[in-house]
C-alpha cells in the first residue's frame, strides 16, 4: 500500500488542487493524509472528490487556520476511532494483510501552549489499543538539534519532552530517504530555515508487519513542508527477536567510541578465525584433489 501525506498550507487555490492532484496521479497512493487544508467540510469533501477519492473524513478548518482530511480507496476497508483538530484515528484492514493496523494521522500544534495537549493526546491513543500503530504527520517539533538548520537553537527540553512521549509511546521513528528536512522558509541564506517536522513513527508491532516499509521526501513545491510517501510493499512474516533500531541520542555518549571500537575488535578476532578455517579448508580440499590427478 501507498499512502500520501502532507501539510498543504492551503488548498483554497486552483493552483494548490492541481498540484495535489498531479502528484496523486504520479504516485497513485491508496490513502491520503493532509493537513491545514485550511477549508471548511464542504469545501474539502469537493477537493478530495475531485481528486478521486470517493471515501473520506473532514476536520473542518477553524478559520483559516487547521483543518484536516483523510481519504482512502475503496480497496480498503477503513473505522473511524476518532478524531480532533489534531487528529484523525482509524482502523485499517487490508486484502492482502492478516492483521488489521491502526493509522493516526497526527497534526502537532505549532503554538508552545498547546505542546503538552497534543502529547498527552499521543499518549492517550496508545493506550487505547494493543493494534501494530502508525503514526504519521507534521508533529510540529524535532527529536534532536540536528535535525534544525539555521535560525534560533531548538529548546532541548521542548526536543527531550517529544522524546519522552515517543519512548512513553513505544514509537519509533521509521526512517526516511530524499532531502534531511521537510519544512524550508527563507530564501536567501541568512534568513534560511530548515527542519525536518514531518515523519512517520511506528510501534513494534507495525515495524515487524510492515519489515520493508520505505518513507520517502519528495520535493517541495507550493507548500514549504514537503510531501511524505510510505510505500509498506509486500508483508514478509518474521518470526525473529526484537528488530534492531538506533538511536540517535547514542551518539552524545562519550562511551560510544570505546563500544564501537571493542565490538570492531572482537569482530575482527572472530573474521581472523574465520579466515584460517576456510584457509585450512582449502589446504583440505587441495591435497584431496592431487590424490586422484
Amino acid at each position: 500500500m501507498k499512502s500520501l501525506c502532507w501539510n498543504v498550507r492551503g488548498l483554497g487555490s486552483s493552483r494548490a488542487v492541481r498540484r495535489l492532484r498531479f502528484l496523486i496521479k504520479q504516485h497513485h497512493p491508496q490513502l491520503v493524509f493532509l493537513m491545514e487544508t485550511k477549508l471548511n467540510k464542504q469545501r474539502m469533501g469537493t477537493v478530495r472528490r475531485r481528486c478521486g477519492f470517493d471515501f473520506g473524513i473532514e476536520v473542518e478548518a477553524e478559520g483559516s487556520k487547521g483543518g484536516l482530511c483523510l481519504a482512502w480507496k475503496k480497496d480498503l476497508d477503513v473505522k473511524l476511532k476518532s478524531f480532533s483538530k489534531w487528529h484523525i484515528d482509524v482502523l485499517i484492514k487490508e486484502e492482502n494483510v492478516e492483521e488489521d493496523w491502526k493509522f493516526t494521522g497526527f497534526y502537532g500544534s505549532p503554538y508552545s501552549k498547546d505542546k503538552n495537549l497534543v502529547w498527552d493526546l499521543l499518549k492517550r491513543l496508545a493506550q487505547e489499543s494493543d493494534y501494530p500503530w502508525l503514526v504519521e504527520g507534521d508533529f510540529n517539533e524535532i527529536l534532536y538539534s540536528f535535525e534544525k538548520c539555521g535560525g534560533i537553537p531548538r529548546d532541548s527540553k521542548r526536543m527531550e519532552v517529544f522524546r519522552e512521549t515517543l519512548v512513553d509511546c513505544q514509537l519509533y521513528d521509521i526512517g526516511f530517504s530524499g532531502v534531511s528536512y521537510t519544512w524550508e522558509r527563507g530564501n536567501l541564506p541568512e534568513t534560511n530555515i530548515r527542519e525536518r517536522l514531518d515523519r512517520g513513527v511506528a510501534n513494534e508491532k507495525w515495524l515487524t508487519l510492515f519489515l520493508s516499509n520505505t518513507l520517502q521526501h519528495l520535493p517541495y513545491s507550493i507548500s514549504d513542508h514537503c510531501p511524505l510517501l510510505l510505500e509498506t510493499n509486500k508483508r514478509v512474516t518474521f518470526t525473529g527477536g526484537r528488530k534492531f533500531h538506533f538511536e540517535a541520542w547514542w551518539t552524545m555518549e562519550e562511551s560510544l567510541e570505546n563500544v564501537i571500537r571493542e565490538s570492531w575488535k572482537k569482530l575482527m578476532k572472530e573474521l581472523e578465525v574465520l579466515a584460517g578455517g576456510i584457509e585450512t579448508m582449502i589446504q583440505w580440499l587441495n591435497s584431496l584433489i592431487l590424490k586422484f590427478i
